[in-house]
């Protein structure tokens, strides 16, 4: 093994077990919502049509909500993508006229079109404003919050848990509820809605138990454990959600429809699996932290930093720095690792992307991926990792490239 690496192991030895903990507790949570809501073989099996009295959906919708300390969800197959669970939450809730206010910055790039592109169905174009506060040194500045709130009438807080393209920590679930108790003392009625992409099962408890109405995710992400091969989740207070629901099907329906002839096996697999799986994924994000830090780059987060999601940030510089390191990841991925990824204009972002998913699942971000906008600073986010020796042999080749 590499030197650095073996150094880098070593100097996360106590951190590994601060997430060894979290893991075996948020295994527990899920074991308990497995239990209460007497999950057995009849709920893999798929429906066809309409999909009425479909348990298995409906319990995998119990589950969830359990997990989430929530009141109701929706676990559907049929949600494409992180960026789709956000975009039916913000419909399902939203109406002509209504204000939405993010205290944490302006929203991943996906979500540009969604809110403010013309004459393609966005908020702008339903006359719904989203309007956003910058952060400061990464943390919610309150007193902007405070001052807008006072003077405008709110209908959704809006909180982005992960980094996305920002250099900056992801939120804790302490800042989240930081956030939810501060708002609701000037803006009660308000919806607090959370992204929680790159978050579940970061720590042991999620965005709804702390104060936030409702959250929403990718099942290609922690929570389907590598193992969901689709789909996404909105979760929350049961009103909101059965809004939410009419958006997904149609108002007269809801939730009482939707087939998905394949079955939920791999979806509840998925969900046992998780705890695990974002314990490895957290564990090669401090891996490459550590190594790379040694190294004299630039890390988020660093050692000693609290976790808010599975991602490492690393400033490297040069464009051709971050494409030959979003290229030694490919490289040693079990799908496509013959390829060399270049620079393109993926839809829905600002500027050219390079991305790095050598995967099982098509675009699954919880297994070992890397990408990055080409634009100064240059900064590769790299997140998830099946398994913590896939991270070891891809920090391997990493260093034998930029290091």
């Amino acid at each position: 093994m590499n030197k650095a690496v073996q150094a880098a192991l070593k100097l996360t030895e106590n951190k590994f077990n601060e997430l060894n903990a979290v893991s075996i507790a948020n295994q527990k949570k899920v074991l308990d919502a497995f239990a209460k809501n007497k999950v057995s073989l009849r709920h893999f099996n798929g429906t066809s049509g309409y999909g009425l009295d479909d348990v298995g959906r409906d319990t995998l919708c119990e589950v969830l909500a359990d997990i989430f300390g929530a009141e109701q969800a929706i676990v559907s197959p049929h949600i494409a993508s992180g960026t789709h669970a956000l975009t039916l939450a913000l419909f399902g809730v939203l109406r002509p006229g209504d204000t939405v206010l993010s205290v944490t910055g302006e929203p991943y790039d996906t979500l540009n079109d969604v809110i403010r592109k013309q004459n393609i169905g966005s908020l702008a174009d339903f006359g719904i404003k989203f309007e956003w506060i910058p952060l400061v040194n990464g943390l919610v500045d309150f007193d902007a919050v405070k001052k807008y709130i006072s003077k405008h009438k709110v209908k959704m807080i809006y909180i982005q848990r992960s980094r996305g393209y920002a250099w900056r920590l992801a939120l804790s679930i302490e800042q989240i509820g930081e956030v939810c108790q501060f708002v609701r003392k000037f803006t009660p009625d308000s919806v607090i809605m959370c992204d929680n992409c790159y978050g579940e099962f970061v720590e042991t408890l999620e965005p709804t138990q702390v104060g936030c109405d409702m959250c929403a995710g990718s099942f290609i992400k922690n929570i389907g454990g590598g193992i969901a091969p689709t789909g996404g989740y909105i979760v929350g207070r049961a009103d909101l959600i059965d809004l939410v629901a009419g958006r997904l099907t149609s108002p007269s329906i809801g939730s009482e429809v939707g087939s998905y002839t394949d079955g939920y096996r791999l979806f509840y697999q998925g969900i046992f699996n998780a705890p695990h799986v974002v314990n490895q994924a957290l564990k090669t994000c401090m891996l490459f932290s550590a190594a790379l830090s040694e190294l004299g780059y630039e890390v988020l987060p660093k050692l000693d930093d609290h976790l808010g999601d599975i991602v490492c940030s690393v400033k490297l510089g040069s464009a051709d720095n971050l494409v030959k390191f979003c290229q030694a990841i490919q490289s040693v991925s079990p799908v496509d690792g013959y390829v060399a990824p270049i620079p393109w204009a993926q839809p829905g972002y600002n500027d050219e992307i390079i991305m790095a998913a050598g995967c099982f699942v098509q675009g699954s971000s919880i297994e070992l991926s890397c990408d990055g906008p080409i634009r100064e600073p240059y900064i590769a986010y790299l997140q998830g990792g099946l398994t913590l020796e896939h991270g070891i042999c891809a920090l391997e080749k990493v260093l034998e490239t930029i290091g």
